[in-house]
């Protein structure tokens, strides 16, 4: 009975009971609901256990009897309640055909002990599962909040988890099995001594994300997590942003998973963010200026029914949707119809084709430049003096055709700015030769079938070139969050000729 209960708990001694008995056991609610039951056969006799358990009840609970046994002239039933003072506990019940085995009254009243610690062991089991399901969601609602820059309601929801929220903060992001997250979880907190911000990615089942602080004098404190876990763990990888603020975690995992691509090619398995600064701290007012008037039909949406989405939840759609691609139903827990839908309205409230990688791209900028506080933005004084006249014409180009949209040439006229140029070369001077791959693959649209077609490569070989683009540029090209809408507004800064 002990190695049952520890090895298959209560369906193994149920499963075996119903062996000894030749019959059916199993475990009844007061209410006559079966709990667990197993059969000796398939074919073996299920009782009327509503009918005993109305029987039963009398002598049962009234009078409190330690046990009930019922003759129904084929069969013998003999019920034994796990506590005999407790009126709404379950009672074991075993159906044997005549006669009653020797032993068997014995065996059923000395079942009952282990039995029921079984059962507490399991209820108390399911509650601590229920209880670590509800704060892993809470930690996925705060990332969320932080994800979508709503700091006030995440440092509530954080109120009532541990540890508090810091800032600033690195992010990191941690790769391994997904069996192993768990325990993974746990040496990340022994590492830094409970300090992070732990979350189970809801996107990627082998993903950890962590929210480090940033500690006085850290030249290299958030290195410190990574080098240990990646050395404790054999086989996980890990990317671990630059400081950031909390308001832009965003920004701060986007950077942790691109480290993420580069440390997958390290021997050591860790590597941190080194590339230039996001393109929203370079577009200055006119970026702003262009950012606010593409997204007003959007931030100033009112849905027809209240049922409907609102702007908020239009925005979070589109920023998730632009961060993880069709991988957003997870990270929103909504239907991929839903998805659907709500991409339809922001492509139509906006003007814009989300099937083009042109559009996709201008909407990451609009939003990220939304997300940044404006004094971090590049002030007017560090690009040309007075702003770039727009464009009689739009600007014809290799990687999105020439357009007509409106919000073509005021994307032009921010991609000019010099404070833009300069970013856009240091985001291409690793490329060198191999410009003409990432071209390719941006004008098909990011998509590696139709690019290696006209490389006239396999889809393999065109993967292993992208793969080797992502070593080199140290950003994730192939998976979500990517940074084809980085490389392609870098593309058309440089293209694009002098005003």
């Amino acid at each position: 009975m002990n190695r049952l209960a520890r090895t298959g708990g209560t369906a193994e001694i149920l499963r075996w009971l119903a062996g000894r008995a030749e019959g059916w056991a199993g475990l009844v609610g007061p209410d006559g609901r079966v709990l667990h039951a197993a059969s000796r056969t398939e074919r073996a006799v299920v009782p009327d256990v509503a009918g005993l358990m109305a029987e039963a009840a009398g002598a049962l609970t009234e009078r409190g009897a330690q046990t009930y046994v019922l003759d129904t002239g084929v069969h013998t039933a003999l019920l034994f309640p796990l506590s005999s003072g407790d009126p709404d506990s379950p009672v074991l019940v075993a159906v044997t055909p005549r006669p009653v085995a020797a032993g068997l009254g014995t065996l059923l009243a000395d079942v009952v002990l282990p039995l029921s610690l079984c059962r507490q062991a399991e209820t108390l089991e399911r509650r601590r599962r229920r209880v670590d399901l509800a704060e892993s969601r809470g930690r996925e609602a705060v990332l969320h909040l932080l994800m979508t820059g709503q700091l006030a309601v995440a440092h509530q929801v954080a109120g009532a988890l541990r540890p508090r929220l810091p800032d600033p903060v690195r992010v990191c992001v941690v790769e391994c099995a997904a069996d192993d997250r768990d325990e993974v979880a746990r040496i990340c907190a022994d590492v830094d001594g409970g300090r992070s911000w732990i979350v189970r990615c809801p996107v990627y089942s082998r993903h950890l994300i962590l929210v480090m602080p940033v500690r006085d004098g850290d030249a290299e404190g958030g290195a410190m997590t990574d080098e240990v876990v990646a050395a404790r763990v054999g086989a996980c990888v890990v990317g671990v942003s630059e400081p950031v603020p909390l308001a832009d975690t965003a920004t701060g995992y986007r950077q942790a998973f691109h480290a993420l691509a580069v440390a997958r090619e390290l021997p050591a398995r860790h590597a941190r963010f080194g590339v230039s600064p996001d393109p929203a701290l370079v577009v200055g007012p006119e970026g702003r200026q262009w950012a606010d008037d593409l997204l007003n039909p959007l931030l100033t949406h009112a849905p027809r029914r209240a049922r409907d989405p609102g702007s908020q939840d239009l925005l979070a759609t589109a920023t998730s949707w632009l961060a993880f691609s069709s991988h957003a139903t997870d990270h929103l827990k909504i239907h991929r119809n839903t998805l659907a839908a709500r991409l339809k309205l922001v492509g139509e409230l906006l003007g814009l084709d989300l099937h083009r990688l042109a559009d996709q791209a201008a909407l990451d900028l609009a939003l990220r430049v939304r997300a940044t506080p404006a004094p971090a933005c590049t002030p007017a004084t560090a690009c040309a003096p007075g702003p770039v006249p727009y464009a009689p014409e739009p600007v014809p180009h290799a990687l999105g055709g020439p357009g007509a949209e409106g919000w073509v040439r005021g994307l032009d006229t921010v991609l000019r700015r010099p404070a833009v140029r300069d970013w856009a070369e240091r985001q291409l001077a690793p490329v060198d030769g191999s410009e003409e791959t990432l071209r390719t693959w941006l004008r098909c649209q990011g998509r590696l079938g139709p690019a290696a077609a006209e490389l006239g490569l396999s889809v393999p070989g065109a993967r292993k070139r992208l793969a080797r683009l992502e070593t080199v540029l140290q950003r994730s090209l192939l998976r979500p969050p990517s940074a084809r809408y980085d490389l392609w507004l870098a593309l058309r800064s440089r293209d694009l000729p002098s005003a």
